[in-house]
């Protein structure tokens, strides 16, 4: 049963279950680009902190903390996890300069 049929059965007109039906579809439609630009935003954001720490060779506190809040909402959207590996190996990174091997 289509939703069409279910706004007649219900006594909605067509037209105007029709519009309703376009509606949706545009609003599922932009709900959807926005989720998937906010994930491509999080994962350029996460791909530019790793590199800068990786360059510097520590990251700190305060920034594996902001990490880990990108990383937690960019899953939570339903990304896959080609973060994952990227993840592990920031949030294992020295947190000062002082603490690099030599």
């Amino acid at each position: 049963m289509t939703w069409v049929t279910i706004l007649q059965i219900l006594g909605i007109p067509t037209v105007f279950s029709t519009a309703i039906i376009a509606v949706a579809v545009t609003f599922g439609k932009r709900i959807k680009a926005v989720k998937l630009g906010v994930q491509a935003m999080l994962r350029a954001q996460m791909i530019s902190e790793y590199n800068k720490a990786k360059d510097k060779g520590y990251a700190p506190i305060y920034a594996k903390e902001n990490f880990q809040n990108m990383w937690d909402n960019y899953h939570n959207l339903g990304a896959n996890g080609v973060m994952d590996a990227i993840k592990d190996e920031y949030l294992a990174m020295p947190n000062r300069k002082e603490e690099i091997e030599q």
